[in-house]
């Protein structure tokens, strides 16, 4: 069998795809389509909680503008779980997220979801090539929906963008 040990990221490239997603999510929470897709790349691609697929930052930008537009958005608060390598210049981004509805003060735990966000450095600098959102459903795991939705409601109020 051949393990290939993957290469470590250095602090500045974990900060750099952190800052990604960050922004990602303040162009959401601002209801600003073009910030939102501001750090993907040319041809980054949106898997959104529906299943729907947004290929291309310009197209990305359009749609959720339209949406932004037309519809109340929630907010996002956010936590990173883990930023590692793939390779020496592609990483991938875990993250945990809730959504705040505009009207609400809480959390709606349905909306809670995971987000895996894949970042490459093809020698410009970091952008998101794809990001993926996935429901946190945990079928037949209340506990888990429970714990998660207490830990992200610790990070309502504290600004925007993930911790």
């Amino acid at each position: 069998m051949n393990d290939t040990r993957v290469a470590e990221l250095s602090a500045g490239d974990v900060s750099a795809v952190r800052s990604l997603y960050h922004r990602v999510l303040e162009g959401w929470n601002l209801r600003d389509g073009a910030a939102f897709a501001g750090p993907f790349a040319v041809d980054g691609e949106l898997i959104g909680f529906d299943g729907s697929r947004h290929g291309g930052r310009s197209v990305m930008a359009a749609e959720l503008g339209r949406i932004f537009a037309d519809h109340p958005t929630p907010e996002y608060v956010a936590k990173v779980r883990r930023v590692r390598a793939l390779s020496s210049r592609v990483a991938q981004l875990d993250a945990v997220a809730g959504l705040v509805p505009d009207d609400a003060e809480d959390l709606d735990p349905a909306l809670n979801a995971l987000h895996t966000v894949i970042a490459v450095d093809a020698g410009a600098g970091w952008r998101i090539a794809l990001m993926q959102t996935t429901p946190a459903r945990y079928d037949q795991r209340p506990d888990l929906t429970r714990a998660l939705t207490a830990e992200l409601r610790e990070l309502i109020g504290r600004g925007p963008g993930p911790r």
